[in-house]
């Protein structure tokens, strides 16, 4: 299956990205973002997940686009 190219920035909606292409759902799970299937967390941006959880929204983002450009 070929990826959509796209570019995921920070301000984007977890729920957007999911869309995209739910096989990113292990990349998020392994930085730590476990609430995935809660309604309200799929509203937040990346960079708001991120905060809240304490992760590097840099660092993830980088793995994101990784994915969607391979």
């Amino acid at each position: 299956m070929k990826k959509r190219k796209v570019e995921i920035t920070k301000t984007m909606t977890i729920e957007k990205v999911i869309n995209l292409d739910e096989n990113v759902i292990p990349i998020l799970l392994g930085f730590g973002l476990h609430c995935l299937g809660c309604p309200m967390s799929r509203a937040e941006s990346l960079e708001e997940a991120c905060m809240v959880h304490g992760i590097d929204v840099d660092e993830l983002v980088s793995k994101l686009n990784e994915y969607f450009a391979g």
